[in-house]
């Protein structure tokens, strides 16, 4: 087991989020989605027993113009303290456009 993963955070639930920015890799980039989903699969081998996924933003782009219904879903979610892990390919890309706040 990760030993920066305890038991504390294995009792409450591990978040996948998945995003691509525009419907251009969301339709031609199958593979970064496959590899996306795919993470649910790992927080479930790590021992989190709730497995929450998020791909409301699929297609929607952080630059600030576009609402991402997941991202502030998942930054509920985080904030509620139900969450023991957040799983992302790129999470550079999860805080765009927001200074660092969370929120578009």
């Amino acid at each position: 087991m990760n030993t920066r993963i305890t038991p504390d955070h294995l009792g409450r639930a591990a978040v996948v989020y998945v995003r691509q920015s525009t419907m251009a890799p969301v339709t031609g980039n199958l593979e970064s989605q496959r590899r996306q989903y795919d993470l649910a699969g790992a927080a479930e081998t790590t021992g989190f027993a709730s497995v929450t996924v998020i791909d409301d933003d699929l297609g929607r782009s952080g630059s600030g113009s576009m609402e991402r219904p997941g991202f502030e879903r998942l930054v509920a979610l985080v904030c509620s303290g139900n969450v023991g892990a957040v799983y992302c390919i790129e999470a550079r890309h999860a805080w765009r456009a927001t200074g660092g706040t969370g929120i578009t």
